[in-house]
């Protein structure tokens, strides 16, 4: 019985840009006690796979976080299909705001010590007890009080090219660096209105709970995220108070939320919201890149990787023991990094 895909993920991922087949994008999350999780992962994986799912999917014994697209002409048999699962009948599915149906090439199921990496120990406080979930509607009835605290929960290169308006935005690169810098940033405002968002509303309902047993008040958090969100103002005709682009992690790199480009391109530094990661696979940087500089470096990061992958490949494999890369020295898409001088840029 089928329980991963063999074929090669280069042309998995042809096949896939070639292919005329709509589908669609989503994700979902669940947080529930999963007794095997490495039994439920295969069943799964058959469950989902006879239905054509694509996509990246983490099961640990909290419960399981998906990101996926599905044959769009299969969407409700797969939907029967994952409500059968009786933890996860009803669960929310977030569909994608921005989608070519290009996002995954291939389904993959991995089994997690927890379905996010947040580095708390759930036995230290009630993880069920949450913050209030808030609607479209709500979110921006409360942050119109001059005195309510927006902070996202996400990384760095998330928020660079897109945020609710006076968002606090940490630079961290990952939620579990989030977590303790924001409760020391916020140590002074426990009785203040705290909203909370991250892309798909998972992030959030943890860091609720850890900042309710922390002692914080008035905990709230956008119900389904960046991508609800975006869905329920556009179905409700409400302002829109997020800015620009929604980070997303497949094939994609981000869905378009508004029409204001809130970034820079890291070489040049005109207005661009695009990430890419660097040609040069050695390196893999991701990056923010205009076309100008795309042409210019040859989709690359730098001068020194755009010279590199000019190379022979033999060459190549055996300079990659010892040369050194942004992408061997940089935390993912740190503009900093960049921007320290024109030899980081150039080369």
């Amino acid at each position: 019985m089928k329980l991963f895909n063999k074929v090669n993920n280069d042309e998995l991922k042809q096949r896939m840009l070639e292919s005329d087949e709509k589908r669609t994008t989503l994700s979902f999350y669940k947080y529930a006690r999963i007794e095997n999780p490495e039994l439920f992962r295969n069943q799964f994986y058959r469950l989902l796979d006879e239905v054509g799912v694509f996509g990246r999917i983490y099961v640990s014994g909290e419960g399981v976080n998906g990101q996926i697209s599905v044959p769009t002409a299969n969407f409700e048999d797969f939907k029967n299909r994952l409500y059968s699962i009786p933890f996860l009948d009803g669960c929310r599915l977030n569909i994608a705001i921005d989608d070519d149906g290009k996002s995954f090439f291939k389904l993959k199921i991995k089994v997690r010590e927890k379905i996010v990496a947040d580095g708390l120990d759930d036995k230290s406080f009630d993880v069920t007890k949450r913050g209030r979930h808030l609607s479209a509607v709500e979110y921006n009835e409360i942050t119109d009080d001059p005195g309510t605290i927006v902070v996202d929960m996400r990384n760095h290169y998330e928020s660079e090219v897109g945020y609710f308006e006076n968002a606090i935005r940490p630079d961290v690169v990952t939620f579990r660096e989030a977590l303790p810098l924001v409760e020391d940033m916020l140590a002074d405002k426990k009785d203040q209105n705290i909203v909370m968002y991250c892309t798909g509303g998972i992030r959030c309902e943890k860091a609720s709970a850890y900042y309710l047993h922390k002692g914080f008040k008035n905990v709230f958090m956008v119900d389904g995220g960046i991508i609800e969100y975006a869905r329920q103002c556009e179905e409700l005709g409400l302002p829109n108070k997020f800015i620009g682009k929604n980070f997303v992690f497949d094939e994609r790199l981000g869905e378009r939320i508004s029409d204001q480009v809130v970034a820079k391109c890291h070489q040049c530094g005109q207005p661009r919201d695009t990430h890419v990661n660097c040609a040069n696979d050695a390196c893999h940087l991701l990056f923010i890149q205009c076309d100008e500089c795309a042409e210019k470096y040859h989709n690359t990061c730098s001068s020194k990787c755009a010279d590199f992958i000019q190379l022979p490949e033999e060459e190549q494999i055996k300079l990659r023991k010892t040369e050194v890369f942004n992408g061997s020295k940089f935390n993912k898409g740190r503009y900093k990094a960049f921007r320290q001088g024109e030899d980081l840029v150039m080369g």
